[in-house]
């Protein structure tokens, strides 16, 4: 399905306003202020980008209290389309973003054809790992810079790398060493994995172990989560919740904190108040390691949570943030580079100096030996920032960032085109 970017609906009583401020202006001025009115001046280039998704059937959320999205990503590259078009108005500068979301069970290849043929070189990706790979595969993609927002899977980063795949949502690397060095600095080293069945629960376990080795920890059990799911929003069974959580944590050996790798969100929400032994939830649910969250407003992050909230009447996601990021990484290349020739735009990008305004406090750049943006990774409980990882005192040679993932001496990566 290909679709123009929607209008964003400004509120009507603000619309209203601005009207009959207009009626008053011309019935003062009259005809003769129409008849001198400058036509708008042509923009001196149009530069195009990609939204590339598929609808995917996600669980909905375990809480009644997260609504259910179906445009999570895909309005976080229209924010950032809008603002850079605001900002290219006063270079005569035009931005056109085309977006195509294929249906869950369609073909994604064959949209991707169509863009790549069409000119479109920078991609914004909300795809998972087989999909990506297989667009990063077309030989029509080799000069492209696919940007993904959605899979966090490290072998995306390491054995399954692409040259064109550039990655601005955080790696499972990054966010277990973000909470690694958290859990380190309250010394709560000793943790009690609890993990469900899928691959990517499987690759958030390998990203904890890695960080429990770095970070000196101990993790002193891993359980597999195997109880029945059963009805997530309809009817909570909080009785039989409240019974079968401590089940899934008892007799396991001391430890500091349950570490949870619940991807599909199908138990996490309920292990918090329910653990056999009172000890802090950590990992996908609980505190989490995270690009982006609701409570997060320093740094202009306010504002920014605001504006997405007028425009689309919820809060923003972390994928959202990532989709928002990427076109603005596009019109940052395009507004300092006065081009729009995406291959100039992509070398900007990709360039050692380049800096990424991700309203964290410090520029965010593309690592050169796996394509991950480094960047800091929220802390955050449910409703509150707790911290922001990287922590005081792990230090770098280069970059405190690159404490956090896979860093050069240590990557698999082998770019395959």
């Amino acid at each position: 399905m290909t679709a123009v970017s929607p209008p964003i609906r400004r509120p009507l009583l603000r619309w209203a306003s601005a009207a009959l401020a207009a009626v008053f202006v011309a019935a003062a001025c009259g005809p003769a202020a129409a008849q001198t009115k400058k036509p708008a001046k042509e923009p001196l280039l149009t530069a195009r980008f990609a939204y590339l998704g598929k609808a995917y059937e996600d669980p909905p959320p375990l809480s009644l209290l997260d609504p259910i999205v179906d445009d999570e990503g895909l309005s976080g590259a229209q924010l950032g389309l809008k603002e850079n078009q605001a900002t290219g108005m006063l270079l005569r500068h035009a931005y056109e973003m085309e977006e195509v979301v294929v249906p869950a069970d369609a073909d994604v290849l064959p949209e991707a054809r169509r863009l790549l043929a069409s000119g479109q070189r920078f991609i914004i990706a909300d795809l998972d790992a087989a999909d990506l790979l297989a667009v990063a595969d077309l030989a029509e993609a080799r000069d492209a810079m696919i940007l993904n927002i959605r899979d966090s899977d490290d072998r995306l980063r390491q054995a399954d790398c692409r040259a064109n795949v550039f990655h601005v949502v955080p790696s499972f690397a990054q966010r277990a060493d973000a909470l690694g060095q958290y859990l380190a600095w309250k010394r709560w080293y000793r943790w009690f994995v609890i993990a469900g069945e899928t691959p990517a629960d499987r690759a958030y376990v390998a990203a904890i172990e890695r960080a429990a080795t770095r970070f000196g920890a101990e993790i002193v059990e891993i359980r597999a989560y195997t109880f029945e799911a059963g009805s997530r929003r309809i009817e909570s069974g909080h009785q039989q919740i409240q019974t079968q959580m401590p089940q899934v944590t008892q007799g396991a050996p001391e430890h500091d904190v349950v570490f949870v790798a619940d991807a599909a969100e199908a138990f996490g929400e309920y292990l918090l108040y329910r653990t056999e032994r009172p000890r802090p939830v950590v990992g996908t649910h609980g505190l989490v390691g995270v690009a982006w969250h609701r409570a997060f407003e320093q740094f202009g992050g306010l504002s920014l949570q605001s504006s997405f909230e007028r425009h689309f009447k919820r809060w923003m996601r972390e994928r959202d943030y990532n989709a928002w990021l990427a076109a603005k990484m596009f019109g940052d290349a395009v507004t300092r580079g006065n081009s729009a020739d995406p291959q100039q735009a992509i070398a900007y990008i990709r360039a050692p100096a380049f800096k990424a305004p991700g309203h964290k406090g410090i520029g965010m750049s593309f690592r050169t030996w796996d394509h991950q943006l480094r960047q800091p990774i929220l802390v955050a409980g449910p409703r509150a920032l707790v911290s922001m990882s990287p922590q005081e005192g792990f230090l770098h040679e280069s970059s405190e960032l690159d404490t956090l993932g896979v860093d050069a001496p240590e990557t698999l990566c082998k770019f395959k085109n």
